[in-house]
C-alpha cells in the first residue's frame, strides 16, 4: 500500500495489482489507521483513495480463509463488526472529504468502499460488482445500508440479487458515480478535485458531510437541530469569518482549514 501527503491531499493507493487489490486484514487495518490520521492531521484537508493495475479493490482477500472446523456462534458477526464494518465506518466518519478514484474493478467490499466515499470518480474501464450472491453470501461492509440510500431499494435489490457487473457509465446513470472520465485522465481529475477541496473551508465541509450522512436517518426536527448546531460551531471558525469578510470586501476568500 502506498501513502503520500502532497499539497494537503492525503493519497491512499491500494497496491496489490496481482490480486486486484483485494484487502488482507492487515491492509484493511492500515487504511483505517490512515483515515483516522487524516482526520486528526490539520495539514490534511482532502483524501484520495485509489488502486493500481486493473482493480480498484476486489473486496476482502478470502484466500487462505478456511470454512472447515467448528464455528462458534457469534464469531462471524464479531469478525464482520470489527473488520469490514469498521472500514466502511472509517470512510463515513473521516473528518476530511474522501474521493474514490475507481481505476478498475470494484467488487464486493471494494464496491462498498467506493460507495462510502463522499465523491466517486470512475475510469471508463471501471466496473462495480455486488459479487456476494455469486458466492452464496449476504452483502457485508454496509452494502444494504449504503445502496438503498444511493439508488433506492428496488435498484439495490436488483444489483444484489443478480450480482451482474455494472459498467462505469451505468453506475453514473444510477447515481453511484459522480463522473466517468477516460482512464488516462482519472488521476488528473482526482487530483484537481482534491486540490479544490483542500483549498476549501475544511471545517464547513466536515460539518456538511456529517449533516448529509445523517440526513436519511433523521426526522425533520432532529435534522434541523443538527443543522443549527453545525452552524453554531462553524461560525466560530476562522474560515467562516474569512468567507464573510471576503464577500463584504468583494475579493476571493483564502481558506486556511481552521
Amino acid at each position: 500500500m502506498r501513502h503520500t501527503v502532497d499539497g494537503q491531499v492525503c493519497r491512499i493507493t491500494l497496491d496489490r495489482p496481482e490480486a486486484l487489490n483485494a484487502l488482507t486484514p492487515d491492509q484493511r487495518e492500515r487504511v483505517i489507521e490512515l483515515l483516522a490520521g487524516a482526520s486528526a492531521d490539520p495539514g490534511v484537508r482532502a483524501v484520495v483513495l485509489t488502486g493500481t493495475g486493473r482493480g480498484f479493490c476486489a473486496g476482502a482477500d478470502l484466500r487462505g480463509a478456511s470454512t472447515a472446523g467448528e464455528r462458534i456462534p457469534g464469531d462471524v458477526a464479531r469478525v464482520l463488526r470489527l473488520g469490514a464494518q469498521r472500514l466502511i465506518a472509517a470512510v463515513l466518519d473521516c473528518e476530511k472529504p474522501v474521493i474514490a478514484a475507481v481505476n478498475g474493478t470494484a467488487a464486493g467490499l471494494g464496491a462498498h468502499l467506493a460507495f462510502a466515499c463522499d465523491l466517486v470518480l470512475a475510469a471508463e474501464s471501471a466496473r462495480f460488482i455486488e459479487v456476494f450472491v455469486r458466492r452464496g453470501l449476504v452483502p457485508d461492509g454496509g452494502g444494504a445500508y449504503l445502496l438503498p440510500r444511493l439508488v433506492g431499494p428496488l435498484r439495490a435489490k436488483e444489483l444484489m440479487f443478480f450480482g451482474d457487473a455494472l459498467s462505469a457509465a451505468d453506475a453514473e446513470r444510477l447515481g453511484l458515480v459522480n463522473r466517468v472520465v477516460p482512464d488516462g485522465e482519472l488521476a488528473k481529475t482526482a487530483r484537481e478535485w482534491a486540490e479544490r477541496l483542500a483549498a476549501g473551508p475544511t471545517r464547513a465541509l466536515t460539518l456538511t458531510k456529517q449533516l448529509v450522512n445523517a440526513s436519511l436517518d433523521s426526522d425533520r426536527a432532529t435534522a434541523f437541530a443538527a443543522e443549527a448546531a453545525a452552524q453554531e460551531i462553524n461560525m466560530t471558525t476562522r474560515d467562516a469569518q474569512e468567507g464573510v469578510a471576503s464577500f463584504v470586501e468583494r475579493r476571493s476568500p483564502r481558506y486556511l482549514g481552521r
